[in-house]
């Protein structure tokens, strides 16, 4: 994980010294998502909290959904979408059912 390169959103922090690798994005979500889409290299994996994760929809910037449904429910817990002006249309790209039981579900939006 220290080998791999990694973006932090934040408003606070000015510098991630302490984790190698590491740079901070604070500026425009949308403006950086953008800046990082351009630069050559691999796919963007986005990991954070509800909030974040949320606010990359809104702006429409997500290119793909892997969606993990596990054998278990447990009646609680945050959305997965925020709410939407209109809805996002999928198409599915790709599903694994692994020996636990777990369904991966890959979605893209429909419109790219």
């Amino acid at each position: 994980m220290n080998e791999v390169p990694k973006v932090v959103f934040s408003r606070t922090l000015e510098t991630a010294d302490d984790w190698p690798e590491t740079r901070i994005a604070g500026g425009d979500t949308a403006e950086e998502i953008a800046k990082l889409k351009a630069e050559p290299g691999k796919d963007l994996v986005a990991a954070g909290g509800t909030e974040f994760l949320h606010s990359l929809i809104k702006l429409g910037v997500v290119d793909e959904y892997r969606l993990w449904v596990l054998p278990a429910v447990t009646g609680k817990g945050e959305a997965l979408f925020p709410e939407l002006d209109e809805a996002v249309k999928l198409r599915l790209v790709k599903s694994t059912a692994f020996p636990s039981g777990v369904l991966e579900l890959c979605y893209a939006p429909a419109d790219k």
